[in-house]
């Protein structure tokens, strides 16, 4: 009796606890958290993208930089800032948790910031100003340098925090264990909202802040993004009690090396029978009971050797280095498959990344749109915005629907087509950048400004929209393609890699764009030749560089169609076929039966 009653005392408490602990959860996340969240990421992404489209002017005008060094920093720099979100969903997942790594990573943001907006304001912080002429320009000093590759550096850490807001924010509505359609629509609108945000954002970073840095200079150009941080990083910790902040778990990339370690440790183990599924380990209630034939050498990591010693009382593995699941073997297989059709959009960020040499073109051409009102160079970036945005709701609202109404069926296009028209896209922005240079160029050379870079032409800026519409379609076709491909192709417990996927590829793109500027100002300025990529615009031949470009598009988009036909069809082709032959027999039957 004793012993029930102690054991019903233990129970009510539990029950007590439990409650308390539900109705604390209540008071904590929700939609309320939603603005400081989105606040703080558009802010952020306000702040940040305003330092980059004028930054390679500052580099070159006031650190005395060749244009080829500054263009090469600029491109590691985004490579970094791309790069970066990568490791910062892994350093959250499995050590700092979310609100702790977009915490630190804001931070972080506005430090470098302050201590870039500190470059502008100390004349020591740079090289003095040139005496007389270019020739006796002193170079910025092993220290200068330093100080301003650490504010990129400062910047590019703090995004890769700040870049789990998407997910955090998501964490603020998830608390339900069963998720339900009221919830599902808060979190599509949520992510709306956010996406839309962050479009507003990028287009005032590419109006507001160039046309201050340009009007203004870079003391308040450089110190409005400041402030603009400090505000988001204000408003994100404002409402901190409020926050679902989950702690840390195992990551998927964790997982991953454990798959790659375990694989080459069981190296010399012999696979089981093929009817013996048993000596596979899978999680419980698991559909998978054996893996699949395909890069079969990763199957070892998930052979059981010795059932006592590698599974638990509870069934999991008793070393995870030891022994993995069919589960994470599977998932290492989907990002090894779509590794190579992923590489074929490195060339798309190549073209996205050449946003220094087009403003090095905007400088030297009339921007006037009144006699009164002249574009800022910086600012023609916006035109690309509007480019993606439009040809995502064109393509969304008018192409499928019209095409639908003249097939008389349900019209889609797949993931893997849209990447391909991306590419197609890409590489006329690139042929049409090489044919409005040349044009430029030989402007340039018949009024006589061979040797002045800086001499505005009588040619109107508006030539360099169709690159910049170009650029646009590429981008909004080869970046909704990538995406819903990758989300199609993965489980839905790789959500977070296939988000970070495309930010990857943009990463390694601009490292393979500073990898061929660099290449090619090597191998063309051999022999004492003018550099293709020289410093003067003018007397270089940046066609002839976007001609190169183009060509390998070509040859990219050639090595996309074999990958393509190599990976096979995707899961939204086979779903639509398997629908196809659906309808196809039910008109049958109808055909039949009449």
């Amino acid at each position: 009796m004793e012993k029930e009653i102690e054991a019903a005392s233990v129970h009510v408490e539990m029950t007590q606890q439990h409650m308390s602990s539900h109705v604390q959860n209540r008071r904590k996340g929700g939609f309320i958290t939603m603005p400081f969240i989105i606040a703080n990421e558009a802010l952020a992404k306000l702040a940040s993208v305003g330092l980059i489209p004028n930054m390679i002017l500052y580099l070159i005008e006031d650190y005395k930089l060749r244009v080829l060094k500054a263009t090469k920093i600029l491109f590691l720099w985004f490579a970094a800032t791309n790069f970066a979100p990568v490791v910062g969903a892994f350093v959250a997942d499995a050590y700092l948790g979310r609100f702790l790594a977009i915490a630190l990573g804001s931070i972080l943001s506005f430090l470098g910031m302050v201590v870039l907006w500190l470059t502008a304001m100390s004349p020591k912080a740079r090289p003095p100003p040139c005496s007389h002429s270019a020739e006796n320009c002193e170079s910025a000093t092993s220290a200068q340098m330093a100080i301003l590759l650490s504010c990129f550096a400062l910047i590019s850490i703090g995004g890769s925090g700040i870049s789990c807001s998407l997910a955090f924010g998501a964490d603020q509505l998830n608390r339900n264990s069963k998720p339900n359609t009221k919830s599902q629509r808060v979190l599509e609108s949520f992510i709306s909202c956010y996406i839309a945000s962050q479009a507003i954002a990028v287009v005032f970073s590419l109006t507001g802040i160039v046309y201050i840095q340009d009007h203004f200079g870079w003391k308040l150009g450089f110190g409005v993004p400041a402030a603009l941080m400090f505000l988001s990083t204000f408003l994100f910790f404002l409402i901190s009690p409020r926050y679902v902040k989950h702690k840390p778990r195992s990551s998927l990339l964790t997982g991953f090396a454990q798959v790659i370690f375990v694989a080459y440790k069981n190296r010399n183990l012999s696979f089981p029978p093929q009817d013996s599924s048993d000596m596979y380990h899978h999680k419980k209630d698991s559909t998978l009971v054996a893996p699949t034939d395909k890069l079969r050498f990763l199957n070892k990591a998930c052979i059981i050797k010795d059932r006592e010693e590698d599974i638990a009382s509870d069934g999991s593995a008793s070393n995870k280095w030891s022994l993995c699941t069919i589960e994470q073997v599977e998932e290492l297989k989907a990002i090894i498959k779509v590794i190579p059709i992923w590489s074929t959009g490195i060339m798309v960020a190549v073209s996205t990344s050449q946003t220094s040499l087009w403003l090095l073109q905007a400088k030297t051409m009339n921007r006037h749109v009144t006699s009164k009102f002249q574009i800022p160079a910086g600012s023609f970036g916006v035109f690309m915005m509007f480019a993606v945005c439009v040809t995502a709701v064109v393509y969304d609202r008018v192409i499928l629907p019209l095409a639908s109404k003249v097939r008389g069926k349900p019209v889609t296009i797949s993931a893997k087509k849209r990447i391909g028209i991306g590419l197609v896209f890409s590489c006329l922005d690139f042929i049409a950048s090489a044919v409005v240079e040349g044009i430029r160029r030989r402007k340039a050379i018949s009024e006589g400004y061979i040797n002045n870079p800086n001499a505005v032409l009588d040619m109107s800026a508006m030539w360099l929209l169709p690159h910049n519409i170009l650029c646009g379609i590429a981008e909004a076709f080869n970046t909704i393609g990538q995406s819903e491909f990758y989300y199609s192709e993965f489980p839905s417990s790789m959500s977070s890699i296939a988000a970070s996927l495309f930010g990857l590829g943009s990463a390694v793109g601009n490292l393979v764009a500073s990898l061929i500027v660099s290449i090619v100002d090597n191998v063309t300025s051999r022999g004492g030749k003018e550099s293709w990529v020289s410093d003067n615009i003018n007397k270089g031949r940046y066609d002839k560089y976007y001609w190169l470009l183009a060509i390998m598009s070509v040859v990219n988009i050639l090595y996309y169609l074999v990958c393509s036909w190599a990976y096979g069809p995707s899961a939204e082709e086979v779903s639509k076929k398997e629908e196809g032959g659906n309808t196809n027999r039910v008109h049958d039957q109808q055909d039949e039966a009449m």
